[in-house]
């Protein structure tokens, strides 16, 4: 198929929340994302790779299924780990919680929930 285009990182993604400013907190101090802006019944929040507009309304996180962060190392998602036990975040899989991205997956996962309902992953791919 020739398509006359080719699509970008993403520019940013919209998440209805109960209350945009206590995700937005939530954001900060689990992901390290900052505020970037306010807006009519919002708030953005990301860093240089996201940015996810938190906007008043009804969470459906069915709707999502999951969103996937990569990180550097499995270093990286051990510290993220430890980092989520601290901010008491709703890890999946208490006692076993990085594990294979899929059955048979070299990539490794941790799944956690935010105060939403919104189910997250961070990811280290296995080495080419």
């Amino acid at each position: 198929m020739n398509i006359p285009f080719k699509v970008g990182n993403v520019g940013h993604f919209g998440l209805a929340v109960r209350d945009p400013k206590k995700s937005a907190a939530w954001f900060g101090r689990v992901l390290g994302f900052r505020k970037l802006f306010d807006f009519d019944d919002g708030v953005a929040v990301g860093n240089d790779s996201v940015t996810i507009a938190l906007h008043r309304g009804k969470p459906s996180p069915k709707t999502l299924g999951h969103m996937s962060f990569h990180l550097p190392t499995m270093t990286a998602l051990r510290k993220a780990l430890t980092h989520m036990r601290k901010h008491k975040v709703n890890v999946e899989d208490p006692g076993d919680e990085i594990g294979p991205e899929a059955p048979g997956s070299k990539n490794m996962g941790l799944w956690f929930h935010d105060p939403d309902g919104y189910r997250w992953e961070l990811s280290v791919q296995a080495k080419k």
